[in-house]
């Protein structure tokens, strides 16, 4: 998410017009609750699922003992990743007529997240009209506007057949190392079945949503009970399925850790089931309106050929802060900018400089901040209960989360909330989960944990990378990533990278990755066609891209100083490495136009380019 304006107390002016909301009062409440969650160990406090922890990663949606002869061919491309990243890489290079191409993916199948996330409740919060991508050129419409996990997963697999993206596959298969050979410029992929592949470029689109993230709660490994992370949900033990159903845990007694996305979405099902479930609660998620629906058939039948892109665009535009005539998808994401609208359409004076824009904003977001703990009192019966779940925070300091039976499952007599007042759990003891002195004795917990997004992108992968002169990425990145667009690194040639970290990041992933596949097809292509051998960017180019992201980042640091701990500001230390790994800050939409005239302008010769001879 794009935050189109700084918003710090010391820089913003409390807005003049006449308004019932109290802002210096309200920074002040949002400024209490970010300090209870602020401690000095950021992301470190995660455990890495390994050692003691590494059941945590296994895959539960396959058969055990696959095995497969270890492979030493050579192909033009290789994409690591078959989640969204993954298949719009591709597909986009399918698109542009590159036929040797190899996905490798740890999981069985395509998917990515939704492969991984099918716990009961899953969905998407972003409409899927804009979310799921190529629905033209696959010619199919989504079932809902909010379409199911397994509407998605199914989805994924099916842009996999559509482009014959299954020729060639390593799925269960985890890269271990990825080595340049200088000599013969090729990449050596080594993976844990022994592979050592070769390919002229690489495609990395591991993504951060796929490595669960545990928190480091003292006696986590004491536990006698069952355990499990979300991400991987047992149904073995809870019976039930995606729908709900967790026939299971009728006489079982179950700890949920955390509350953000996923917690929210399978709440109710382990509420309609479990004898009893204790939430667990660091920080509450702002929780608004969902109004889902199904798919209206005539409307879909009106559409124009572009309509996808046209609505897909619509939306970035409005969540990067631009103005737009009409608001397509009008939903819980697109209201703050309509808020700030209505302010500006009836007092122009807002547009005159960047503080009352600014003023405005922080105007806007606190009427939607202010009727979302509304609804929480609306909904929540017990008041201390009602009180616990209300979000003091701008709305995207955190990924707002939209749902329709999350709060009501607080009303059931077998569900209970443990506010920790930002602290988290203390400890567990082989039956119990403590905190405040309190022993909640229970059967289960489950981690509704979410993945890694903060930690180091070597980490995150499972390997390191090892570039010209035996140079590896992590020791290049030591001090912050260096990059030209969050793609390209001197260096490494060849290398492609996917992720928001020094590149266009918005609500809808998915758009991104689709604009770096098209991106990346374009250079593989002009690679081809031109004769080129490798390609990297300058070390000047990439200083100037390092530039550009801390100066066009620094509009945002003030305002992401000021939010609750999270993975949008680094756990509370945005810092200077931080602001170096941040997206573009100028916006999305910005960030692929600047692409666009990249490509246009034929910055591609601009590359560090060598030749074939």
């Amino acid at each position: 998410m794009t935050i189109a304006s700084d918003s710090s107390a010391a820089t913003t002016p409390t807005p003049t017009a006449p308004d019932p909301i109290d802002i210096a009062a309200l920074r002040e409440r949002y400024r209490i609750e970010r300090d209870k969650r602020l401690r000095e160990d950021g992301n470190e406090q995660y455990v890495e699922v390994q050692g003691d922890f590494s059941h945590y990663a296994e895959d539960p949606y396959v058969a055990p003992g696959f095995t497969r002869a270890p492979l030493a061919d050579e192909v033009e491309v290789v994409v690591i990743g078959g989640g969204f990243g993954g298949l719009l890489a591709g597909a986009r290079l399918r698109e542009a007529g590159v036929q040797s191409l190899r996905m490798i993916e740890a999981a069985g199948d395509f998917g990515g997240t939704w492969y991984w996330n099918r716990y009961p409740g899953a969905a998407c919060d972003i409409e899927a009209y804009v979310y799921l991508p190529l629905l033209e050129e696959l010619g199919v419409m989504p079932t809902r506007r909010f379409a199911t996990g397994a509407e998605i997963l199914a989805h994924a697999q099916a842009v996999g057949r559509h482009f014959d993206l299954y020729r060639d596959a390593c799925f269960q298969t985890r890269v271990s190392g990825l080595d340049w050979d200088e000599a013969d410029a090729r990449w050596v992929i080594r993976t844990h079945r022994g592979d050592r592949m070769r390919a002229r470029f690489v495609i990395m689109s591991n993504g951060p949503l796929n490595r669960p993230k545990l928190p480091g709660i003292p006696g986590i490994t004491h536990f006698k009970g069952h355990t499990f992370h979300t991400s991987r949900w047992d149904y073995a033990y809870t019976g039930g399925g995606p729908e709900g159903g967790l026939d299971r845990l009728h006489d079982k007694r179950v700890a949920v850790i955390g509350t953000g996305a996923t917690a929210v979405q399978c709440l109710p099902h382990l509420a309609a089931s479990a004898k009893q479930v204790v939430v667990f609660q660091r920080t509450p998620s702002s929780i608004d309106l969902r109004n889902d629906r199904p798919t209206d058939p005539e409307w879909a039948a009106s559409l124009k050929p572009g309509w996808q892109r046209e609505r897909i665009e619509n939306f970035a535009i409005i969540l990067s802060g631009g103005m737009v005539a009409v608001d397509m998808v009008r939903d819980g994401w697109t209201e703050a900018a309509r808020n700030f609208r209505a302010i500006a359409m009836s007092d122009r004076s807002v547009l005159a400089s960047p503080e009352s824009i600014a003023a405005a904003m922080e105007l806007s977001d606190a009427r939607k901040m202010t009727q979302v703990r509304a609804r929480v009192d609306e909904v929540v019966q017990d008041p201390g209960t009602a009180e616990s779940l209300k979000p003091w925070y701008r709305q995207f300091c955190k990924r707002p989360c939209f749902h329709d039976d999350y709060l009501q499952a607080f009303n059931r007599p077998n569900v209970k909330l443990v506010d920790t007042q930002g602290q988290g759990v203390e400890r567990f003891t082989e039956s119990a989960v403590v905190f405040g002195g309190v022993a909640h004795e229970v059967d289960a917990v489950i981690f509704a944990t979410g993945f890694e997004v903060g930690t180091g992108y070597t980490r995150r992968s499972g390997y390191d990378l090892v570039g010209r002169g035996g140079v590896t990425l992590s020791d290049k990145w030591r001090d912050g990533m260096r990059t030209v667009h969050g793609m390209l690194s001197n260096g490494f040639p060849n290398l492609i990278i996917f992720g928001t970290p020094q590149s266009g990041q918005t609500a809808n992933f998915v758009h991104a990755l689709d604009e770096q596949g098209r991106h990346a097809a374009y250079l593989i292509t002009q690679a081809q066609q031109r004769g080129v051998r490798t390609l990297e960017p300058t070390l000047e180019e990439e200083a100037a891209w390092v530039k550009t992201i801390i100066e066009s980042t620094r509009r945002n640091e003030a305002f992401l100083a000021s939010c609750t701990p999270g993975y949008y500001n680094n756990e509370g230390k945005p810092g200077a490495r931080g602001v170096q790994n941040s997206p573009y800050g100028l916006g999305a939409m910005a960030f692929f136009k600047l692409l666009a005239t990249w490509r246009d302008s034929d910055r591609f010769s601009g590359l560090q380019l060598t030749f074939e001879e």
